[in-house]
């Protein structure tokens, strides 16, 4: 058994007290109006799972299923060759070493994947701009999904996921994994409790929104097929290697840097979007808005605003600001009484009564492997029950995110109706729930 191999079996009982903890504090408010989902399965059955873009996010989720009893990765999908092959090459040999005859099968089009009866789910770690129509014909295709944040590229997408999920009863599990993490579920419950009294003001800090794609032009290298990689994207945009950073097998050679296609307006949301995900995610957690959000998004230099901020329905103010010099990417509630910050690997409060300490399980271990939303996908899908984190968190979360991107589009505040997912009377803020796909593309 590799290192790797020996570490994620290490994590696995980590992950399951971890989850069951957090369930018993938050899943019944969480899920108290998501209907019930219809049995389909039996819980004893093997779940066999397809992986739908295989680059260097997909890497940390491959490993973070293999290890469960009960799941079975059997295909890939990506247009990039090199990382079809690698994919293949890291399973195979995982399941080599377990002494199991079990090899995967790649693609380059992911509607193999959803062709076939022997695949119960698929894990989607692509680029956004794809996120919307691979998970609607997921569902569609009756998988059940795990889907990488944001939710989707567009508001319109998103609510357009929600009804295919709902509709086709599929289990979705958004990967939102702060809310797995024991020191934001202590930072949320204490603030849900009133233990630093009525809030008056959350930061939310994740950094600037996307830029406009100035990358120079470089040839598309062999065995990528950069149309489909494209796919609805209806705007020409040309290779760069920034949008899908350079890997090899022989020397072996990982990523270096995050695809870059996550900071260019065209292409992705930028910082709101991408750490908005998970910070705006937190806050509007802690003020049980989550299935909800903002009615107001103020950007910077308009109503004595300095930064981008959303207003909600009972008066507090989640501002789009750094709480401490260091700038952390983190989430600081300010209440009547007191208050708390709460970043990755960091926890401070005002008050003692307030303070995290840490579980002995998990010291020590890196904020990548403290993951158990792994475990929480797997047990939904075989319990036919909701998620932790539903389509209709992820959504809403991804819904307020992008909202924050056109308030800085636009430059004006934005008045945002949170029930109907609507602007009233903004005819050009409503032309940006959704952007046009490529003749050959939809929904």
């Amino acid at each position: 058994m590799t290192d790797q191999s020996k570490k994620i079996w290490g994590r696995r009982k980590f992950m399951q007290s971890s989850l069951l903890s957090a369930g018993a504090l938050y899943l019944p408010n969480q899920l108290a109006s998501s209907p019930n989902i219809i049995q389909k399965r039996q819980s004893s059955d093997v779940i066999r799972l397809g992986y739908i873009g295989l680059g260097r996010r997909c890497m940390n989720l491959l490993y973070g299923f293999l290890p469960f009893e009960g799941v079975e990765v059997v295909a890939g999908a990506d247009v990039y060759e090199v990382k079809r092959q690698r994919f293949k090459q890291r399973a195979d040999k995982y399941y080599e070493e377990q002494g199991s005859t079990l090899r995967v099968d790649v693609y380059e089009d992911y509607q193999d994947i959803l062709s076939r009866d022997d695949i119960d789910a698929v894990v989607i770690v692509s680029p956004d701009h794809w996120h919307a129509k691979m998970a609607i014909d997921a569902c569609r295709a009756k998988k059940d999904i795990y889907i990488e944040k944001p939710l989707t590229f567009t508001i319109y997408e998103g609510q357009q996921l929600v009804k295919a999920v709902r509709e086709n009863k599929i289990i979705l599990a958004v990967g939102s994994q702060q809310r797995s993490s024991s020191n934001f579920q202590h930072a949320v419950k204490m603030v849900q409790k009133g233990m630093i009294g009525d809030i008056e003001k959350i930061n939310a800090y994740v950094g600037e929104g996307p830029k406009p794609y100035n990358l120079p032009k470089q040839p598309i290298p062999q065995g990528l097929n950069w149309d489909k990689w494209l796919g609805p994207l209806d705007t020409d945009i040309h290779f760069n290697e920034e949008l899908n950073p350079p890997i090899s097998l022989n020397p072996k050679k990982d990523e270096k840097f995050w695809g870059g296609w996550r900071w260019y307006k065209e292409t992705g949301g930028g910082l709101t979007t991408d750490w908005g995900a998970h910070m705006f995610d937190i806050g509007q957690w802690g003020l049980t808005m989550d299935r909800e959000g903002p009615v107001k998004i103020i950007p910077p230099g308009h109503e004595d605003c300095s930064a981008l901020t959303f207003e909600y329905a009972n008066g507090v103010r989640m501002e789009q600001s750094p709480f401490n010099e260091k700038q952390t990417k983190g989430v600081k509630f300010t209440g009547k009484d007191g208050w708390i910050e709460v970043a990755r690997g960091y926890y401070k409060a005002s008050h003692p009564e307030l303070d995290f300490v840490e579980a002995e399980s998990t010291k020590g271990l890196p904020y990548k492997e403290q993951q158990p939303h792994y475990y929480d996908f797997v047990q939904s899908v075989q319990r036919r029950k909701d998620p932790f984190v539903t389509v209709e968190i992820g959504h809403n979360t991804c819904t307020t995110c992008t909202l924050g991107n056109i308030a800085y589009e636009l430059n004006r505040p934005l008045i945002w109706n949170d029930k109907e997912e609507r602007f009233d009377n903004d005819y050009e803020a409503s032309t940006y729930l959704h952007r046009s796909y490529r003749p050959g593309y939809s929904l």
